[in-house]
């Protein structure tokens, strides 16, 4: 997939002959992608509020994006919207996505969000467009790291940082000249009015103080009324006595000339399409698609778009794709004022609480069919003053989710901070089932505190446990394992406190996998185990099943192979009776595992290929990389290396590509044995290094143990006798920490191989 997300270029572009030069001749400077000797080129065009930059840019990158054969990526930055700037992070994010990585495979870090984005861009030819920055800090973090791309930002600030250590162009931008403020206005309005006057016209462009922004909506609104004289538009503006702080900053002449236009359009607007206007301000988002237009306004689909489609022909509105809009951040102000200023605090209210629990309605139905084994049943409290939306697959429920995944997050801060805590805290848990299966960690960490601390305004100690073991999970799957304890142990303390005994279960599991992340295999299965037994008494398949996956890969750690195997093969049926796939793959990879150690490779080999079958038809790479390791291990049990080294090496390479590094290294690992049982000591020992130095990296001892064992083995054949049993003493040290079986046995074989060094 090649993105191409450059938004359409403007009508009547204007001029700007010699700004267009000076990116013309920055542009020379992007090399060709061979060049090893040439920097990244990044372009900054800059200027004050409505002077035009996004217009200029999005003129100019037109222009020349055929030079970049793999796209373009674009986003705006919202650097002077009124809520919080867009953070890098948060961008990394939706570019690693748009760039084909999986969204279960970001990396939770920032830093290794950047590494990948850079990894993945350096051989590639794209144009970067980063719009309404708000400082270099916020655009540092999304430069390519090699040649072939070009990055061009838009900022009403200098940016002076990023031009002194990146090396960045800068083209400033000015007001437009009077000829050509003139000229912009009788393009918007040539079709319709052809007998103004030049003087006029002159006169209209200084009221406007020649900003491009103040231009257009003064000319659309001339061209919408072609027989009233220009003389009588230009004498409304010139009374128009409106002040608007929120652009005072910028300068008195152009806040004033704005102030005036805006006001001066808006009062010539249908009173439907100006109440409309008023209450976008309402929306927690910076875009918003016709629904939640119409539910801000308590009206149709078809009239809201009416209004819309007259706020965008006042140039007060702007489509940015099919039935979906935004508001430039000085008009949203605007809006703003107007919403407070006209409609009661009651109307306020009452359109604020209606869009979110449309938002929250409708991101219930969205999480049904995206996660449907892990969904938050809503319990009705909250009232549905709109119908929200449905979906009926999975695929228009995920698209829903994606467009709407920033609106998502500000909806949730929005309804805690005027005081809809019912609201926050329900979309909080409600957005749980699907972040966790997209590995969206910001998002669902910032929507599970607030979600907490919603609930316990509320006074609502249910939902407080279930926004605590929202975060608790998000910190599990970003491997906080300590703070993920203390989510999960304060939900089990609030739900043994009201008697909540399938929470308590939840809970109670929850610290089952910890303690199999941190290899505590007794606590781990203990934990397993009393989980079951509150589902079994609640009759409850679906999670028992889950409980006895969980308890049989503890068992498989404890080396209790055929218990494992057995307890497996009753959680498949379940899966199976349920249509679970996700559940019933996971339950073949251990099952596969079980067999293979037993000693039964063929049954293993059939049940690692109907695992990665269900990953087929799903299309899920996370699932594929993880289970052909198993492949791997099954086909070394069969004496097929070679076969091994080629499904292994193919986990490695697809784990890289999902930029899950741990994973990668497993696979390397097992790579290594592969080479290794192919007399290839050389080639195994490079890998095993691969290996212990991201294990190293993130601190996981028992893989670690594992690969120093491998990669002294590879050293001691080749003669390396000393750093082979530096290796060894390392791994024992490690393993030292571990009392279970596997880790008492594989301490047992590194004594005996340093005994006879």
């Amino acid at each position: 997939m090649t993105p191409r997300q450059l938004p359409g270029a403007g009508r009547h572009f204007v001029n700007r002959r010699g700004e267009m030069g000076r990116l013309d001749t920055i542009a020379t400077e992007a090399p060709g992608s061979d060049d090893q000797s040439a920097t990244l080129v990044v372009a900054v065009i800059t200027g004050t509020a409505g002077v035009g930059k996004t217009s200029l840019a999005v003129h100019w990158a037109h222009r020349i994006r055929r030079r970049f054969p793999d796209g373009a990526l674009y986003v705006n930055l919202r650097g002077h919207d009124a809520a919080a700037p867009v953070a890098p992070e948060q961008v990394l994010d939706r570019f690693l996505r748009d760039l084909g990585v999986p969204t279960v495979a970001i990396p939770v870090h920032p830093e290794d969000r950047a590494s990948l984005y850079r990894s993945i861009m350096a051989d590639r030819r794209m144009l970067v467009m980063l719009d309404n920055a708000a400082a270099a800090a916020q655009v540092r973090p999304l430069l390519p790291a090699t040649p072939g791309c070009l990055v061009l930002v838009t900022s009403r600030n200098s940016l002076a940082g990023l031009v002194a250590r990146e090396g960045a162009y800068r083209v400033d931008l000015g007001r437009f000249p009077e000829a050509d403020a003139v000229t912009l206005l009788r393009a918007v309005t040539a079709s319709y009015r052809t007998q103004d006057d030049p003087g006029e016209l002159t006169e209209l462009a200084r009221l406007c103080a020649r900003l491009p922004l103040a231009l257009r909506i003064a000319a659309e609104r001339a061209a919408g009324r072609p027989r009233m004289l220009l003389a009588e538009l230009i004498a409304d503006l010139r009374d128009e006595s409106a002040r608007w702080d929120v652009l005072t900053a910028e300068g008195e002449a152009e806040a004033d000339a704005m102030s005036s236009v805006f006001t001066w359009s808006y009062q010539a607007l249908p009173e439907g399409a100006a109440r409309q206007f008023r209450l976008l301000a309402l929306h927690p988002g910076d875009q918003f698609g016709l629904p939640a237009a119409a539910v801000l306004a308590g009206t149709t689909a078809a009239e809201a778009r009416r209004n819309l489609d007259a706020l965008v022909g006042a140039h007060l509105v702007e489509e940015i794709a099919s039935a979906r809009y935004q508001l430039h951040d000085l008009l949203r102000a605007y809006a703003a004022d107007r919403v407070r200023d006209v409609e009661s605090e009651q109307v306020r209210a009452e359109s604020r609480r209606r869009i979110l629990a449309w938002y929250l309605y409708t991101a219930g139905n969205a999480q049904s069919a995206i996660a449907p084994f892990d969904r938050y049943e809503l319990d009705q409290q909250v009232p549905q003053d709109a119908a929200p939306l449905v979906f009926d697959g999975y695929q228009p429920a995920f698209q829903w989710y994606s467009a709407e995944a920033d609106n998502l997050v500000a909806t949730t801060r929005a309804a805690a901070e005027f005081g809809f805590h019912r609201i926050a805290w329900r979309l909080a848990v409600v957005l749980r089932a699907v972040y966790m299966h997209q590995n969206a960690f910001e998002d669902w960490e910032s929507t599970a505190r607030i979600g907490i601390s919603s609930a316990a305004q509320a006074g609502e100690r249910a939902g407080e446990a279930e926004a605590l073991e929202s975060l608790g999970k998000a910190y599990f799957q970003s491997r906080r394992l300590a703070e993920s304890e203390e989510c999960h142990r304060a939900a089990l303390a609030v739900r043994r406190d009201i008697g909540d005994r399938f929470g308590e279960a939840v809970s109670i599991n929850a610290l089952g996998l910890l303690g199999l992340r941190r290899r505590e295999l007794d606590a781990a299965r203990s934990h397993f185990e009393a989980s079951a037994a509150i589902f079994r008494q609640l009759g409850d398949l679906r999670w028992t099943a889950l409980l006895q996956g969980n308890l049989a890969e503890s068992l498989c750690e404890l080396g209790r192979f055929q218990e494992a195997a057995e307890t497996l093969c009753e959680a498949l049926a379940v899966f199976r009776e349920l249509g679970d796939r996700s559940g019933e793959g996971n339950a073949l990879f251990f099952l596969s595992r079980a067999q293979r150690e037993l000693g039964r490779t063929g049954e293993a080999r059939a049940s690692v290929d109907a695992a990665l079958a269900i990953a087929a038809e799903a299309g899920n790479s996370v699932w594929q990389a993880h289970w052909l390791v198993e492949l791997a291990n099954v086909e070394r049990a069969a004496g097929r290396p070679e076969d091994a080294l080629r499904s292994s090496r193919l986990a490695a390479d697809i784990q890289r590509r999902l930029g899950d590094r741990s994973r990668a290294a497993t696979a390397l690992d097992r790579a290594g044995e592969a080479c290794r049982d192919l007399g290839r000591f050389g080639e195994a020992a490079d890998l095993h290094r691969q290996a212990v130095e991201t294990h190293r990296e993130f601190g996981d001892r028992w893989q670690l143990a594992g690969a120093l064992d491998n990669l002294a083995r590879c050293l001691r054949h080749d003669g390396a006798v000393d750093e082979a049993r530096g290796h060894w003493a390392e791994a024992l040290a490690l393993l030292s920490d571990f009392a279970d079986p596997q880790a008492l046995a594989l301490s047992r074989r590194i004594a005996l191989r340093l005994a006879d060094l």
